[in-house]
């Protein structure tokens, strides 16, 4: 399951990769049954819409359920994340990001770096996030947006920003995002249930408002090279795992 030259040279140059098809009908299948059992969980990991109420992310999925712990590390992910960032990784957080029907809410422009260096203390923006597709994603659902190239300008300037949505977030200002727009242009990552996207860790990104009457669910994993591990441990274990061992590929079928 690894990734051809050109999709390596794609998270080099564009900073992401669209996977169609990564994942199979079956296997989507069987995440989006667990999916339902935790997000029907009392847990201070399932954080839900300022509006509606419902549930908006779900945290800390492989400290909770053995089918989402064998999803993280899963060849699929692994694989891709191994040849990109060696072979020492550690799970830094896992997610299901939801956009409920006519509800979902907005994510803030904003690049992970900047929550992982400013909350966690992580050195260098390393981090890989691999996604995959639960529901259809069409540009009517709230996809989500990138700025490709926006990681070859490094640590742009952002703030954190607790009132915009229930999720803090580091986020970019909207001059730098025009700037940034204005040179490289925005892109939406649409796809089939099973597709996967890989980017990095400063890649700027957001989601706009699901307006549409289709739900909208993404499962993330971010790895991290072992070495490049957070230094200051604030947040709970569910927004930044604090087992730095380096994980071991599940089998290829764990998902069926």
């Amino acid at each position: 399951m690894k990734l051809n030259e050109k999709q390596l040279k794609d998270i080099d140059e564009i900073g992401y990769t669209i996977l169609s098809g990564w994942f199979s009908e079956e296997e989507v299948k069987n995440i989006r049954k667990e999916m339902i059992t935790v997000f029907k969980e009392k847990t201070e990991s399932n954080i839900v819409e300022k509006s509606s109420g419902e549930v908006r992310t779900a945290m800390g999925l492989h400290l909770r359920n053995k089918l989402f712990d064998d999803l993280t590390r899963h060849p699929k992910f692994f694989e891709p994340a191994r040849q990109t960032r060696g072979d020492n990784l550690y799970i830094q957080q896992t997610k299901i990001n939801v956009k409920a029907a006519f509800t979902g809410e907005v994510w803030q422009w904003h690049y992970d770096f900047a929550t992982h260096s400013g909350e966690d203390g992580v050195p260098k923006p390393l981090a890989l996030n691999l996604h995959v597709f639960l529901d259809d994603v069409t540009e009517f659902n709230g996809p989500l947006f990138f700025i490709p190239k926006s990681h070859k300008y490094g640590r742009v300037l952002s703030k954190l920003d607790t009132e915009t949505t229930s999720y803090p977030l580091w986020t970019v200002d909207q001059q730098t995002v025009k700037n940034l727009v204005k040179e490289n242009g925005i892109v939406s990552a649409h796809g089939k249930a099973g597709t996967s996207v890989i980017f990095v860790d400063n890649l700027v990104h957001g989601s706009a408002q699901n307006m549409s009457p289709m739900d909208r669910a993404i499962f993330s994993v971010i790895l991290n090279p072992c070495d490049n591990a957070q230094t200051k441990f604030a947040r709970p274990d569910y927004k930044h795992g604090k087992d730095f061992k380096p994980i071991k590929a599940s089998p290829i079928n764990c998902l069926i």
